[in-house]
C-alpha cells in the first residue's frame, strides 16, 4: 500500500506537469462546449419567426384572401403594414433585410403565389419552413376553391425513453463529457512515450518497484482525472447553460469505468509504437479529430450523409457517447440490452488495444536486450 501511494503521488505530479494532457482533457472540452452551447442553447422551435415582405401591386379578391391567410400565421412578421412594390421587395431580399418576399396573384384568375428568397439562404431552415408553410396555404386554398373540406390531418407527437423534456443542451453536454474523457485517455499516455525514450521504464524495471502497482496507480490517477472532468463539465452545463441531467448512477459508473479504461488502453497502444512525442501527438490528433466529428458528439449520427454513417458505427467514441447519454439523460437501467451492446463494443476496443500494445512493448523490450 505504501508503494502504491508513492507511485500514485508520482503519477499525479507527472499529470500536473503535463500541460498537453490538461489542455486536451479539461480546457479544450470546456472551451468547445461553451462555444457550441452559446450558439445553440438559445434556439427553440417555439421561438421561430420569419420576416417577410408582401408584394400586392394589383389588389384583388384572390390576393386579399391570401393576404388575410398569411397575416394569420403567427410566426410570420411582415416588413411593413402596407404591401411593397416588387422592386422594393427584391431589394430587401438581396440586402437580406427580410428572409423572403411573398408575391401575391396580380388578378383573380391568377393561380400562382411566388416565394422569393436570397440564393445564399436557399438551403437554410427558415427558407425550407417558409416554403412548407406556403405550400400548406396553397393546398388549403385549393380545397376551398373546389368547395371541399379536409378529411385527414397530420398530428405530431414527440416521445422519448425518458419522461423528462430534453434539449440540444442536454445532448451536447453528454457528448462533450464523453469527448473529454476520451481525450484524457488518448492524450494522457504521452508521458509513457517520453519515459520510454529516456529509458525511465527500463530503469524502473530494474528496481524493486512493482510494475503492476505502477500501472494500477496510473489507472487510478486517470480515473480520478475523469471524475473531475465529469463534475466540471456537468456543473458548467447545468448552472451556466441550464442543461438537465437525469442520472442513473449505477449505469453511469459502469459506462464511465469501462469507457475510460478502454480509451486509456487505446492511448497505451499508440504509445507502444510512437518513437517520439511529436509522432504520438500527430497520430492521436488525427484519431481525435475523426472521432470528434463522426461520433455524434455535436450532432446525431442520423443527420450525417449515409455513406459516412458506417464509419461512425465503428468508432469507439460513438458507443461511449451513447452510453453516457443513456445513463446521464435517459436514466437507462444497467440491465438494458441496448446499453450493454454499446458497452460490449467499447470493451472489445479496449481489450484488443491493450493486448496489442502489451505485445508491442514486450517485443521491443526483447529486441532491445539482444
Amino acid at each position: 500500500m505504501k508503494q502504491f501511494k508513492q507511485m500514485f503521488l508520482v503519477q499525479l505530479k507527472m499529470t500536473f506537469r503535463e500541460k498537453q494532457a490538461w489542455f486536451w482533457g479539461i480546457f479544450f472540452p470546456v472551451i468547445l462546449m461553451v462555444i457550441f452551447m452559446s450558439i445553440f442553447s438559445g434556439s427553440s422551435d417555439n421561438e421561430f419567426s420569419a420576416n417577410v415582405a408582401i408584394v400586392d401591386e394589383n389588389p384583388n379578391a384572390t390576393s386579399a384572401m391570401l393576404s388575410d391567410q398569411i397575416s394569420q400565421i403567427p410566426v410570420l412578421e411582415t416588413e411593413s403594414d402596407m404591401a411593397v412594390s416588387q422592386e422594393e421587395a427584391y431589394q430587401l431580399v438581396m440586402d437580406q433585410e427580410v428572409d423572403a418576399a411573398i408575391v401575391l396573384p396580380e388578378s383573380e384568375e391568377d393561380t400562382s403565389i411566388q416565394l422569393v428568397v436570397n440564393k445564399e439562404n436557399e438551403q437554410e431552415v427558415t427558407t425550407q419552413a417558409l416554403s412548407g408553410m406556403l405550400n400548406q396555404l396553397v393546398q388549403e386554398a385549393n380545397l376551398f376553391a373546389v368547395g371541399a373540406t379536409a378529411t385527414y390531418e397530420l398530428t405530431f407527437e414527440s416521445i422519448s425513453s425518458s419522461s423528462n423534456d430534453l434539449s440540444y443542451t442536454d445532448f451536447l453536454l453528454t457528448g462533450m463529457i464523453a469527448l473529454a474523457i476520451a481525450q484524457g485517455g488518448l492524450f494522457g499516455m504521452v508521458d509513457l512515450v517520453e519515459m520510454r525514450r529516456k529509458g525511465l521504464i527500463k530503469r524502473l524495471r530494474m528496481t524493486p518497484a512493482n510494475m503492476s502497482l505502477f500501472g494500477l496507480s496510473d489507472m487510478t490517477m486517470r480515473l480520478l482525472f475523469g471524475v473531475i472532468q465529469i463534475m466540471l463539465l456537468s456543473l458548467i452545463g447545468v448552472f451556466v447553460f441550464g442543461a438537465n441531467l437525469y442520472i442513473n448512477f449505477t449505469s453511469l459508473v459502469v459506462v464511465f469505468l469501462l469507457g475510460a479504461l478502454s480509451f486509456n488502453a487505446i492511448g497505451y497502444l499508440f504509445s507502444s509504437f510512437s518513437q517520439t512525442t511529436e509522432a504520438y501527438m500527430g497520430i492521436v490528433n488525427i484519431i481525435n479529430f475523426v472521432m470528434m466529428f463522426l461520433s455524434g458528439v455535436f450532432f446525431p449520427i442520423d443527420t450525417m450523409p449515409e455513406w459516412i454513417q458506417p464509419l461512425s458505427h465503428i468508432l469507439p467514441l460513438t458507443y461511449f457517447v451513447e452510453g453516457l447519454r443513456e445513463s446521464m439523460v435517459y436514466e437507462t437501467s444497467l440491465f438494458s440490452s441496448t446499453l450493454w451492446s454499446g458497452i460490449g463494443i467499447i470493451v472489445l476496443w479496449g481489450v484488443i488495444a491493450f493486448l496489442l500494445g502489451s505485445w508491442l512493448y514486450k517485443r521491443k523490450s526483447i529486441v532491445a536486450t539482444r
